[in-house]
Formats: C-alpha cells, structure tokens, sequence
C-alpha cells in the first residue's frame, strides 16, 4: 500500500511541476519543469534523506555523544525488529523530531537541541518510539520524497511571483510565460505543496502512536511529550526547514493561522486521549 501511495504521489507531483513550469514559461518552461521532475523523482528516491537532513542543518551524533540515547534506541529497536538507525541533532531550540530513510536498513532519526532539553527521559523515548514506528512502518519514504518535490514547488511558486512581479509574456511572445498564469503559480503551488502533506493520510500518526506506546510501554509519558512539543512550538519557532516539511515532525512544528486548516497531524488533543486511553487499559 505504502509503495502504491509513493507512486501515486510522485506522479501527482510530478503533473503539479509541469503545469507550474508551463504557467511560469510557456513551453519552454514546461520542458525545463518535465526535465526537473524526472531528475527529482531519481534523485528523491536515492537522496531525498540526505537532502532533508541537510535543509535542518543536522548533526550526526554517535556514543560517546550521547550514550543513555543509544542505549535507549537500541531497546527499542529490538521491539520494533528494525536495525539501529543513524541519530542527528538538529541545532533548533524548538522542541521536535522526524523519522527519514528509504528503507529500515538506511533509517534516521533527527531530534532538535530543543527536545533534548524540553523532555524528560521517559518522554523522550515515547518521541523516539514514535519515529522508530515510522521507520518500522515504512512511512519514511513517502514522507521524505514528498517533502523534496513539494518544496521544489513551494520555490517554483516564489519564482512565479517574482518572474510576475518583475515582467511577463511580451505581446509578440505567444509562447512565453504569461503574467495572469504566474501570479495564480505563484498562489497556488504553496497550497498544492501543503495538501499533498494532507494526502498522506493522518492514521499513520495514530498507528505510530500506538506502535511506540508498545514499543516503551509507556504511553503517559508519549501523550506528556506531544502536550509539552505542542505548547513549546507556539513559543519558540522553527527556523530551518517550511510548511512543505511539516509531515515530517512529530508535531507540525509551523502550525498556527491559516496553516492550521491544512494542518498534516491529527489534533494533539485527540493523539493524546488516544494514548492515554491505551495506558488506562494496559
């Protein structure tokens, strides 16, 4: 199911730049966006973890940075029956963290700055259970790939404003770009970029809930972490990464205004009735 959304997806995507090249350039522009497309679905695939990654700033870390982490994920990684992924600290004071990789076998999880020093232990490993489920889950590669294209879109609507704002199509040029279709380009790409995020369904954070609250046993101590992710992000923004990574998070990290009615995560609210649910049962 997982591979057939990818493809799905990647050729939702891929129509999406083509119209928008054809909007910004005319013919040409849509040539130019059909070469893109291809080098990017290519490139997603192998490099789209690398490229995230790289858009956070973020740090590898290994033992001796960090040893009660590894030995906290190497735990959980032998309830989820997934090998051990690589770690990474992203220099945010924002608290928050996201799952990344292909594939189990080339896993990542980044955690911000902020995280490590919000949470306590307990809450933490509810956090990392959560992105180890991802990985488990095979969530990582729809999420990553979506997040390199429709960034790729969100720019291609910024460069529609400006090509707008600073000319257009001349009257002999039939062909070029036209100013009315790169203004609407320029609207319209950001907001297809954020319902793609929408299109990967939402129960894949409630199965990944559930599936760390088993992988820790601790359910309070997860449905603690979301409230605490939630309330912090709404005082300290994220600077690096945009709203076309948002998937990505545990808790959407840019929420707020008119993102909130296109949000990618389930209510917190309700994340947390859920898990504090399966506590009471257990």
């Amino acid at each position: 199911m997982n591979r057939m959304k990818t493809y799905l997806l990647l050729a939702a995507l891929t129509s999406l730049l083509v119209v928008a090249g054809q909007a910004m350039g005319g013919k040409g522009g849509m040539m130019i966006a059909m070469a893109m497309a291809v080098i990017m679905n290519v490139g997603s695939f192998w490099f789209s973890d690398k490229i995230v990654l790289s858009m956070h700033g973020a740090r590898e870390i290994n033992r001796a940075d960090a040893p009660e982490i590894f030995s906290m994920v190497e735990r959980l990684v032998q309830k989820a029956g997934i090998p051990m992924p690589k770690l990474y600290v992203i220099p945010e004071d924002s608290p928050n963290a996201f799952a990344t990789g292909r594939s189990p076998a080339k896993g990542a999880v980044a955690m911000t700055e902020g995280i490590l020093q919000a949470l306590s232990i307990d809450e933490l490993e509810g956090v990392i259970a959560h992105e180890l489920a991802h990985i488990a889950h095979r969530d990582t590669l729809i999420m990553t790939v979506s997040a390199t294209i429709a960034g790729a879109l969100s720019s291609l609507g910024n460069m529609a404003m400006w090509g707008a704002m600073l000319g257009g199509r001349s009257h002999d040029d039939e062909d070029g770009p036209s100013p009315v279709g790169m203004i609407v380009s320029a609207i319209v790409a950001p907001i297809a970029a954020t319902m793609i995020q929408m299109a990967i369904s939402r129960s894949r954070e409630y199965m990944a809930d559930e599936a760390a609250a088993r992988y820790s046993g601790k359910p309070f101590a997860l449905a603690s972490a979301l409230r605490k992710i939630e309330s912090w992000s709404k005082q300290i923004p994220m600077h690096s990464g945009s709203p076309a990574t948002a998937h990505l998070y545990i808790s959407n990290p840019f929420s707020g205004g008119l993102a909130s009615l296109f949000s990618t995560h389930p209510p917190t609210a309700e994340r947390v009735a859920r898990l504090e649910a399966m506590g009471r049962r257990a």
